[in-house]
Formats: structure tokens, sequence, C-alpha cells
């Protein structure tokens, strides 16, 4: 087995391409076939995904190679040091990804091949472009991870333990299917705004990161604000509105359309930005084009909440500093290595196997 100094190495390397890529500065990558193949990909991404446009390809890429710096690797892998070193097993872990935001599966695949195990990935139909394409490139970094790596189209099988990412409904599947293995299973989640009403407008232009960036469809984005009671709306919508890029896309335009179209049959109240409707609704998860609305008037109570519904919850975008586990406003989409995807620890549950 490649020992641990190696494979960080490995990753770190490939993290300055994927930043070189990301940037859209890949130094003279026609000379290098991998990276003009991952060029390629992310220029054809919408063609095989229409929500997968190059700009937010490109975002994701970069945001990965970011998180890939051996420092942070290195701080990110401490806590398991001696477990990852002492390692000798490289047992097989199968994993179901999901498609909804460019390369998303990518986590689970550094947390296996990085704690020296061996990955079978089934690619979701909507993203199996990308992370092949990466693979080889980490391949060619270090060839030893070409004997770590399978993707395969069929029924998983032959494996050790599972990692699987779906909806609500598939996990009962996955429970049914892979239950009998050690897994990770992995459920519907949703990104929440607390709001004080002091936010600046820099601070309400992250905001809209949080929401637009891959059209709300990722889990990190936010699909519920918390707002104090009172609070003038206004400039807050103001700013939304000026994301105007993202009714180009047919995709997400349909959806605005039918949502709004809903609404005003509906007689339901609505604020219309132009891009984006916004809806008094206590659920978390709100349609692609729709952001939920709910009113606090305590922000102790407010805090409470989330907490009571932390299950729900991916992540909370907030300028307070007194909430658990949250982010700044315009964050969500930036997750350190450490920023497990439902809180889940997947990096003991590949140790303790």
């Amino acid at each position: 087995m490649i020992n641990l100094n190696k494979r960080i190495q490995a990753f770190a390397s490939l993290g300055k391409l994927l930043i070189e890529v990301g940037d859209n500065n890949a130094k003279d990558f026609r000379k290098n076939s991998l990276i003009s193949k991952l060029e390629q990909a992310v220029i054809d991404s919408s063609n095989y995904n229409g929500w997968f446009i190059e700009n937010n390809v490109r975002c994701m890429l970069a945001s990965i190679g970011e998180s890939l710096s051996k420092s942070n690797i290195e701080k990110w892998i401490k806590p398991y040091k001696e477990g990852l070193e002492n390692s000798k097993k490289g047992i097989t872990i199968g994993v179901v990804m999901a498609g909804n935001v460019p390369v998303v599966g990518f986590h689970d695949f550094l947390s296996i091949l990085i704690s020296g195990n061996k990955i079978l990935a089934k690619l979701s139909s909507d993203d199996n472009k990308l992370l092949p394409i990466i693979a080889e490139l980490l391949i060619d970094i270090e060839p030893f991870f070409k004997e770590m790596i399978q993707f395969t189209d069929s029924r998983l099988a032959n494996f050790d333990a599972i990692i699987a990412t779906g909806s609500n409904n598939t996990s009962r599947y996955f429970e049914y299917y892979f239950g009998k293995y050690p897994n990770i299973i992995r459920k519907n989640r949703n990104s929440i705004a607390l709001i004080t009403g002091n936010e600046t407008n820099e601070e309400l232009q992250n905001l809209s990161k949080d929401i637009f960036m891959y059209y709300g469809l990722g889990c990190r984005n936010v699909s519920h604000i918390m707002i104090p009671e009172g609070y003038d709306m206004n400039n807050m919508l103001r700013i939304l509105s000026l994301n105007e890029e993202v009714t180009i896309n047919h995709k997400y335009f349909n959806n605005y359309e039918y949502n709004k179209a809903i609404y005003l049959v509906n007689s339901k109240k609505h604020f219309d930005t132009g891009n984006l409707l916004l809806t008094e609704d206590a659920s978390y998860s709100s349609p692609v084009s729709v952001i939920h609305l709910s009113y606090y008037n305590n922000t102790k109570l407010a805090s409470r909440l989330l907490d009571a519904n932390s299950s729900e919850i991916q992540c909370v975008v907030t300028a307070l500093d007194t909430i658990k586990n949250s982010v700044r406003l315009g964050h969500s989409q930036s997750p350190q290595l450490w920023d497990y995807a439902d809180g889940i620890d997947t990096m003991q549950f590949l140790i303790g196997l």
C-alpha cells in the first residue's frame, strides 16, 4: 500500500490542477491530454446535464482544489493519523453517489482513498463524466491509485462496506439492500439562513450566492430563511433580484414560472423578485426557484429551534457567531474537509471498519 504521506501529496498535487481548471487558467493544458480531457468535459458539461453550466462546474472544481492544500489535508486527518498510518486493510468501499451538483461525491472518493481503502463507485447518470477524469489525473500523479479505483454501471457487488447518498425515499431502499453491511446512508438535508436584520448589502449579496449557486440544488444551498418579525424585506428582495443570470437557464426558469403560476392560481401570498419566489412556509425543503420564509422574535428561541431540527439541517448561514455549526453568509458552498455531510464522520467510519 502507498504510504500516507504519498497519498496526501498526490491529492495536494491534484488540488493544484483542479484550481487551474476551475479558474480557467490551466497552463498549457493542451500539452496534457488528461487536463485537456477535463477541460473539454467542463465545457461540454451542460450538454449532458442542463443544470451543470460551465461556470458552476468550474466553481466546484476550484472549491475542491482549494480544500486539497497539503496543510488542509493534514489538519483534517490529524485526529485520525495513528489509525490511518497503522491501517493495512485496504478493503473495498462501495459508494452510491448523488448527481444533484457537479462532482458531489468527491469527498467520499477522497476519504476512502486517503484512508488506504479501495473505492467501487456507482455514479449518478446525471454526473458521470467529471469524476472518472479526475480519477485519471490522480492516477497519472500517483499510479498506485489505479488498483484502488473502480467505477461501475452495474449493481454494486463484492464490497465490504457501503456509503450511499440519496433522498429520503431512496434511503429506504438503500437500508433494505445494504442494511447488512457497515454503512453510511445519507438522506435529504437542507440549509437555513438566519437573518438578524442588521446585514450589510455585501452580506445580503453573499446570501445570494448561498441561494443561487448550483441553482439551489445542493444540500448546502439555502432553501429556508428565518427573518425577525417586522423585518423590511425590500432591500433583500432588491439584491436577490440582481441575480438575473439564473433565468437564462431554461430548466430553472421553467421551475420559476411553474411555481409562480401555482401561487397565483391558489392566491398564495408570496414575494416575486423576477428570478425567485419567497413565501411563508415552515418546511425547510423548498422547490427549485422558491425560498421558504419563517419569522422569529427571539434569537435564543430561534437557535433552540435550529438545534431541535438539526437532523434536517446541513448547515446554517448567519452573521451571528452564537449559532452552533454555522458558517458565514456566502460560504455555504465552500465546506472544509472536516465539514461532513449529514454530520456523519466519514473518516471515523472508515477507520473503524
